[in-house]
């Protein structure tokens, strides 16, 4: 469809990242939500064409939250086993990193969703409350 194949080849790296965080750290779970979301995407291309950012990411933290409550029907989640002690020197961004994945999977879907739609996606209040479909505080 016309213009879809350019904003999945631009927008693709950025969505990745997003569906990452939203999976927890779960590089597998993040390609297959983004692979999702795309898959639908293509499908309404046309009605959709206007804002396409901003319906994938409320498409991701949705399918993720979807996600996550699938899971909780089937599987009862354990806690994540307490991190060695943090290295020193040039390791330390990738301890740094590990460290606030596994921060991001403790929380609840909707919560994390907020957090790296917010801070990591560099979205304002309004914008991350529009992508979530909620009103925004101010």
């Amino acid at each position: 469809m016309d213009g879809f194949e350019e904003f999945v080849n631009a927008r693709s790296p950025g969505l990745l990242r997003t569906a990452y965080l939203l999976c927890g750290g779960d590089r597998l779970a993040a390609e297959d939500l983004l692979q999702d979301v795309l898959e639908r995407m293509y499908v309404r291309w046309r009605r959709i064409h206007g804002a396409p950012e901003a319906y994938a990411r409320r498409a991701l933290a949705n399918a993720a939250a979807n996600r996550w409550r699938r899971r909780a029907r089937r599987v009862r989640e354990s806690p994540l086993e307490a991190a060695g002690a943090a290295v020193g020197g040039p390791e330390q961004s990738v301890v740094d990193r590990d460290e606030v994945v596994r921060a991001l999977a403790a929380l609840p879907p909707r919560m994390r969703a907020v957090l790296v739609l917010r801070y990591f996606d560099d979205l304002s209040e309004s914008e991350t409350a529009a992508a979530l479909g909620c009103g925004s505080a101010r």
